[in-house]
């Protein structure tokens, strides 16, 4: 059965898979055959990054799938080394290079990097207003970046983003970033949606997903698009490929809802390390 996976509309008027395929530490080696694996399933949506180092087999798996490209909907996230401004859109251009492509569909600060580069993100993402621009993006955004941050390019920058991707799941809904994203059309994106698996063993999920008859992994993606965000989870199992797909021919009534975000355990839930203060510079 072929799956339907909903398209969501972005504040600029493009619109975005709700369900993705994400190759966070999927080795290059292994890329092209899981990219391509969920590509046959029906996955229209792959998430990368210049910091995962797999670009390269990103665009060709792309290629070698015989989809039009138009059909593939792609992002990209600019490594934390570049962010001075001609630094930026060097690398913009290295992420062209590598997909072998002429435009990609989002790019996006991967982090946001207060402590360091004077704590100037504005001027990057000024690069990525230019890049919007001239077409090589079609929509631009930004990832881990906190309520401060986001009001910050509202006061200085002219684009809002399209999204922000942050760390979000039921051990950490992360709902005042969210809020904030609702109330000025910034879509949210979760990364780690199911906590990297260490929700899918918790009571409640477990409870909800004998109910439902479905994985404690498939309940807490569909928590996820109930609540509006577009997700994608990350696995190299076929199966589990396939099965992260089955999410969009159920629903979770508000009670189970409830249930799930009520696992939210603030700051202590966080898996991730906090945009405030993370300042990794890959060598």
């Amino acid at each position: 059965m072929a799956i339907t996976i909903p398209d969501i509309s972005l504040n600029d008027g493009t619109t975005i898979p709700q369900l993705g395929f994400g190759v966070f530490q999927i080795e290059p080696k292994d890329t092209v055959a899981a990219v391509t694996t969920a590509l046959e399933i029906g996955y229209r949506h792959i998430d990368t990054a210049q910091m995962y180092g797999n670009e390269a087999e990103v665009g060709e798996a792309v290629r070698v799938s015989g989809l039009d490209r138009g059909s593939v909907y792609v992002t990209s996230k600019l490594n934390n080394a570049f962010h001075r401004p001609d630094d930026a859109r060097k690398a913009f251009d290295s992420t062209l290079a590598a997909l072998k492509m002429d435009y990609i569909d989002l790019f996006l600060i991967h982090w946001p990097l207060p402590t360091l580069y004077d704590g100037d993100y504005v001027s990057t993402w000024k690069v990525l207003e230019e890049i919007q621009r001239d077409g090589r993006a079609r929509s631009i955004g930004v990832s881990n970046f906190q309520v401060s941050h986001l009001k910050r390019l509202a006061d200085e920058a002219s684009v809002v983003p399209a999204v922000n991707q942050i760390e979000a799941h039921p051990y950490f809904t992360n709902d005042e970033v969210r809020a904030y994203g609702r109330e000025h059309n910034i879509l949210t994106e979760a990364w780690s949606p199911i906590a990297q698996g260490k929700v899918l063993g918790d009571p409640t999920v477990v409870d909800i997903a004998e109910q439902v008859g479905r994985t404690p992994a498939q309940v807490v993606l569909r928590w996820h698009v109930q609540r509006g965000d577009i997700i994608f989870p990350k696995s190299t199992t076929p199966k589990r490929i396939e099965e992260n797909t089955r999410i969009f021919d159920f629903e979770l009534d508000d009670v189970a809802m409830e249930r799930i975000t009520e696992l939210d355990k603030g700051e202590a839930g966080r898996q991730g390390p906090h945009p405030d203060t993370f300042a990794y510079l890959p060598n």
